[in-house]
């Protein structure tokens, strides 16, 4: 790879490398993120009570093809043949009045205990193991999800504490009733001969009174129903979690135990109506059966009559016979009354008595009556699962009141229709009546007695019969549903903590988020940390770059001519040497955009550098403002270029030879008050051309640009012109200001420097005083800090952490490799 596909390479992947390097510079932040991260998931796991999952399986059916009613033995007594459906299914176990059922018979359910650690931290549910129960007094509201506190003393004795808006705290004996409206309970020993409350790990307790409405809505969320199998949907899975596995199991198992029962009663509700409805009919006849009987005798005994005559039997017959017909007519009458009534006042077919019951069997009312079932039923389906304007829910709200109206104008023409044969009875009994009248007047008595007896007679088998078909279907019920797998405690699984699960998540936040306060730190930064941040708002060139100054001195290329800063001083004046091409160029212009870049140490350094090489130097300190270069070299600035400009003093007052070999200094002088009108003066033309012809090389030190505009003023005798950045302190928009400076030309020659760059972390490693590769002036090299650190020594080379100190090693291991 030539060096200049190498060079694009390194641009390529700069990002990925400033990353990785950012990273290794903060390694620590890693360390302490992984320790608190692993620290906080060890207590986390340690004292975070258990959750464990409970699961029981249960068989849903419905009733075998071609059978109706209770397992057969009446035809028709269901509407409806009941075929399972698994979501009506899992509704119904979710439901909230099945939820409160298991709840309400469960012990242990109404209060939960809590055994309270040592030290306040780490809580235990405690489920039919608690040292104490507490009776609560149902004259009373108690004071529901508020917590007792019960602290043991003795095995008589306990603390009863209640801090919330109460402030009671109280020794009592166990048994002893606490009254204190709206709270009202007694404690008692759960087992008074095993009772001891040293065996305990804390003697602390408390107890909450459960609200049962909310405990019932709790348990129906956590409760999760499955279908084991979609394609056959029969078996159901019942999944709960909670902290003591005991009292899942138990709350599961009542639930199907309650589940079955519900299936059960609404098998068996169709009988209990039908032998409700056949009760009533049968008191009436039963009345009207004894009244009969009794007439009967009494008329025989009075006349001494036993028999009719042959004529009298058969004419009789034919009478009880349609007297017969018409009383089943009556009866099916009143039941479409009491089906017209239902259809109108009810809004559901829940309990509706089915048409066989009363013997009638008109496929058209019964097909209606179970559809109109069935949508009641869907209806009830999607109350639960869809909004009310839904789509469904309208068409189905439709659909029930097209079955009702039909229904009912069905039923009315069936009360008509009977009413019509009735008529038809009376009239082929009265034509009969014509033929009795011919008998004799005790005989004719006697007929209408033995009329009305054998009518209610055979009615009255005929409801005994119905009766009794029902009580068998009644008494031989079975549920449809059964448990296939009870809940074992011993088969619960522990779902949380889930301590694996937990480290590792510790381990990825330790790693992920130093990683993001890094990101956000360089992204909310607006300092420059990096030459990206340079190159991405100018097109200004870069000269060179200067480490951090780590001595005491703010000359330490001349007191450490051999350290890494006086070799990137060495790196500057080299690269000067493209910037001043032409000959008679040799004045160089320091400055910076704000106050504390150091410009001035920039200037100084490089004049002293300069001098070392053996050419006659002159550094003018041009910053009238804010005199400072003749404190580093010890000499008075009662004189200087201020006092020459204004005509006090002359050139050779003002230059000043210093105890480096050629290197010679011109202070700013007394601070004037009007310095950019002096700097615009013959005198400062004139002197300027002096110094240019009499010295190899002139450094000026100069205000920053930002604040005032000397440096622009003086810049027309410059012939090259150093902007001083310095690393993580400038800000970036001082890179644009200085792009707009060498856009508009303001000042010719530009380029800049970076200064201050600290050997440790990202930022040492990331630039490592190596900008004179790559970028400069393009002049086919250029020159920079580039040859090792064989080539210069520092003091502290050897110093800092142990991670700076392998890097340096393998880094000089790398370079001599």
């Amino acid at each position: 790879m030539d060096p200049h596909q190498e060079y694009i390479y390194q641009e390529e992947n700069i990002d990925i490398k400033k990353f990785l390097l950012r990273i290794l510079g903060n390694w620590y932040w890693f360390a302490i993120s992984l320790f608190i991260a692993i620290t906080a998931a060890y207590l986390f796991n340690r004292y975070s009570e258990p959750i464990y999952s409970v699961s029981a399986t249960l068989i849903a059916r419905g009733e075998e093809k071609g059978k109706t009613g209770m397992e057969g033995f009446i035809e028709g007594m269901e509407i409806v043949t009941r075929q399972v459906n698994v979501e009506d299914e899992m509704e119904i176990l979710r439901s909230y009045t099945l939820t409160n059922q298991a709840l309400r018979k469960l012990d242990d359910f109404d209060v939960s205990y809590v055994l309270v650690g040592r030290r306040g931290i780490k809580e235990s549910k405690l489920y039919n193991r608690s040292p104490f129960v507490v009776e609560l007094d149902t004259l009373y509201p108690q004071l529901p999800g508020h917590k007792i506190y019960i602290t043991l003393l003795n095995r008589e004795e306990f603390r009863l504490e209640i801090d919330e808006h109460y402030d009671i705290d109280r020794v009592m004996k166990f048994g002893e009733p606490f009254v204190h409206p709206p709270l009202a309970f007694t404690v008692k020993q759960r087992n008074p001969e095993e009772f001891d409350p040293t065996s305990w790990s804390s003697n602390k307790f408390y107890f909450v009174v459960n609200n049962l409405n909310a405990l019932t809505n709790a348990y129906r969320s956590k409760l999760s129903v499955e279908v084991n199998d979609p394609k056959k949907g029969s078996v159901l899975t019942l999944t709960t979690q909670g902290f003591v596995a005991q009292q899942e199991a138990d709350y599961l198992n009542k639930l199907i135990e309650v589940y079955i029962d519900y299936g059960r009663e609404e098998k068996s509700k169709n009988a209990t109506l039908a032998l409700q409805f056949i009760d009533e009919q049968l008191k009436e006849i039963v009345d009207s059966l004894e009244s009969v009987e009794q007439e009967m005798l009494e008329f025989r005994l009075r006349y001494n009559i036993i028999d009719l005559s042959q004529e009298g039997a058969a004419i009789a017959q034919k009478l009880i016979d349609l007297q017969k017909e018409k009383t089943m007519l009556g009866m099916q009458q009143k039941y479409y009354h009491y089906l017209q009534g239902y259809i109108r006042e009810r809004g559901d077919f829940s309990d509706v008595i089915a048409p066989s019951v009363m013997g009638v069997n008109e496929p058209l009312l019964t097909n209606l009556i179970a559809r109109l079932t069935e949508l009641y039923s869907e209806r009830t389906t999607l109350e639960h699962s869809a909004q009310r304007f839904n789509p469904s829910v309208t068409l189905n709200a439709r659909q029930i009141e097209e079955t009702r109206q039909i229904l009912l104008e069905h039923v009315s023409s069936m009360i008509e229709s009977a009413a019509l044969s009735m008529k038809d009875i009376d009239r082929r009994m009265a034509e009969v009546e014509k033929d009795i009248q011919q008998l004799p007047v005790t005989e004719r008595a006697l007929i209408g007695i033995e009329r009305k007896f054998q009518v209610n007679d055979e009615i009255y088998t005929y409801m005994l019969q119905k009766r009794m078909e029902a009580g068998i279907a009644k008494a031989s019920n079975l549920p449809d549903n059964r448990m296939l797998d009870q809940a074992r405690a011993e088969n619960a699984a522990r779902v949380k903590p889930k301590t694996s699960m937990n480290y590792m998540i510790a381990l990825i936040l330790g790693f992920v988020v130093p990683v993001v306060i890094i990101l956000l730190i360089d992204f909310f930064n607006n300092r420059i940390v990096d030459r990206k941040d340079i190159e991405d708002h100018t097109s200004v060139p870069v000269i060179g770059s200067v480490g951090h100054n780590k001595t005491d001195s703010e000359i330490p290329v001349f007191l450490q001519p051999k350290s890494s800063i006086a070799e990137s001083f060495r790196a500057l004046r080299t690269n000067l040497q493209y910037m001043l091409r032409e000959k008679g160029e040799n004045i160089v212009l320091i400055s910076s955009t704000v106050s504390g870049e150091g410009k001035t140490f920039i200037a100084t350094n490089l004049a002293v550098i300069v001098a070392m090489s053996g050419r006659k130097t002159l550094l003018v300190g041009l910053d009238l403002r804010k005199p400072k270069i003749h404190r580093d070299f010890n000499i008075t600035n009662e004189t200087g270029l201020s006092t020459y400009l204004i005509n006090q003093s002359e050139l050779d007052d003002i230059i000043h030879p210093t105890d480096i070999e050629n290197l010679y200094v011109v202070t700013s002088g007394p601070v004037p008050p009007n310095p950019a009108e002096l700097l615009e003066t013959g005198r400062m033309a004139t002197f300027m051309e002096h110094i240019r012809k009499e010295y190899d090389m002139v450094i000026l030190d100069t205000p920053p640009v930002a604040v005032v505009t000397d440096a622009i003023l003086v810049s027309k005798y410059s012939h090259a012109n150093i902007f001083v950045v310095r690393h993580n302190f400038s800000h970036k928009n001082v890179i644009q200001f200085i792009d707009e400076i060498y856009k508009r030309k303001d000042i010719r020659n530009i380029s800049l420097l970076i200064n201050d760059i600290k050997l440790h972390g990202y930022y040492g490693y990331g630039y490592g005083y190596r900008y004179g590769y790559g970028y400069g002036y393009n002049y086919g090299y250029g020159y920079g800090y580039g040859y090792g650190s064989d080539y210069y020594s520092d003091d502290d080379n050897a110093q800092g952490s142990l991670f700076r100190r392998l890097l340096h090693s393998a880094g000089k291991r790398n370079r001599k490799e």
